[in-house]
């Protein structure tokens, strides 16, 4: 099993920066990807980005592209969410995953951690 633990939310204003943090215990051999996921109230759970653990190759959403950067320190077993230029429609509760494939869908994500708000007023 994975343990996965994130932080970093909080309530900004628009165009203000966050950085979220997830940090993984556990059978770490099982992670080939890292994601991260949001969910707004009363929508699906969306995908924003993942990295590949060992590469460090990412892949994100058309709606965060050149706004948000994920990033891994392998040596302490955490993903980072890199957050920049923050709008209102980014408000929502922030979840990383872990996967042990190459996955764009939640669907694939073997492991969740609890979930981090991020609030972004205009």
């Amino acid at each position: 099993q994975v343990q996965l633990v994130e932080s970093g939310g909080g309530l900004v204003k628009a165009g203000a920066s966050l950085r979220l943090s997830c940090t993984a215990s556990g059978d770490l051999y099982s992670i080939y990807t890292m994601g991260w996921f949001r969910q707004a109230p009363g929508k699906e759970r969306e995908f924003v980005a993942r990295i590949d653990w060992s590469s460090g190759s990412t892949t994100y959403a058309d709606s965060v592209k050149g706004r948000f950067t994920m990033s891994r320190d392998n040596n302490i077993h955490t993903g980072y969410l890199h957050m920049n230029n923050l709008k209102p429609e980014d408000t929502a509760v922030y979840y990383c995953g872990s996967s042990p494939i190459v996955a764009l869908f939640a669907g694939a994500y073997s492991y969740w951690g609890q979930g981090t708000q991020v609030t972004v007023s205009s």
